[in-house]
């Protein structure tokens, strides 16, 4: 699920931290920084965010999904991913509300 927020000048780092996601890469081909936030202390399921700036509008571009389940064969990066419904859309919804 994709949803754009103005961004107020703030750090996507700091901005991450304050909705919860730990920073997990940098995705330079795509100019995006990739966070995630656990929903269980094993790591899955999980929510994966991807940031990603627009200097020229003062955005910044979320792209969020759930994974329900770790990749099952080493190396590939298939998972279970949920790119839509009531899960992703309430998280999205918590973001928002954090950030206004």
């Amino acid at each position: 699920m994709k949803f754009v927020i103005k961004n107020n000048k703030e750090n996507i780092l700091n901005i991450a931290r304050k909705i919860g996601y730990i920073f997990q890469a940098k995705n330079p081909a795509r100019s995006e920084l990739v966070f995630i936030r656990p929903l269980e202390r094993g790591g899955y399921p999980r929510f994966h965010l991807y940031i990603k700036e627009n200097l020229e509008n003062q955005e910044l571009i979320f792209n969020l999904h759930l994974d329900q389940k770790r990749p099952i064969y080493k190396g590939a990066p298939a998972h279970a991913g949920e790119y839509e419904g009531n899960v992703v859309k309430a998280e999205a919804e918590r973001i928002k509300r954090i950030l206004r």
